[in-house]
Formats: structure tokens, sequence, C-alpha cells
């Protein structure tokens, strides 16, 4: 199962757009994330325990679109592509 963990809106229909989707959650626990691919950005306690975890990465975000619900378009204009990661504890 994939989990979502995002506050915004705009983020679930971006993703939805390209046919990815899942559980979304506004907050996460090691519990949720366990084992799981995660989509959204996890503190690394929690990242290490999920089995992936996939941010999304704007190049073009301007400083006062930061912290903001973007729509699908404004992502697709500030360069909106995912990259996943493995996080492990050493």
């Amino acid at each position: 199962m994939q989990i979502i963990v995002t506050r915004h809106r705009g983020l679930v229909e971006w993703l939805s757009s390209r046919g990815i989707e899942g559980r979304v959650l506004t907050h996460a626990t090691e519990e949720d994330v366990s084992g799981k691919n995660v989509i959204g950005n996890l503190p690394l306690k929690l990242a290490a325990a999920a089995n992936t975890v996939t941010t999304v990465e704007m190049p073009g975000l301007k400083p006062e679109q930061r912290g903001k619900d973007l729509s699908p378009e404004e992502m697709d204009a500030a360069g909106a592509r995912l990259r996943a990661y493995k996080v492990t504890e050493v």
C-alpha cells in the first residue's frame, strides 16, 4: 500500500492526474509508514522505517510559493518531478 503524506490538496490532485493514488495522511506515525512506499516529506526517523520515500522536487518554485497549496498547473510550471529514496539508519 502506498501512503501520501501531505496537507496540500494540489499535490494529491497532481499525483492523481499521473495515476498515483494512495491513503492520504496529513501527519504520519512510524506505524503508518513502516515498510510502505511513501510520497511526501518525512522526518528521517520515519523515512528510515518506510520502504521508500518519494519526494516532489520543484526546481522552478518561487520563494513566495513555498509552503502554499499550489494547483497542479502551478506545480507543472515549477517543474514538479518525483524522486525516490531509500533511507537507512546507521
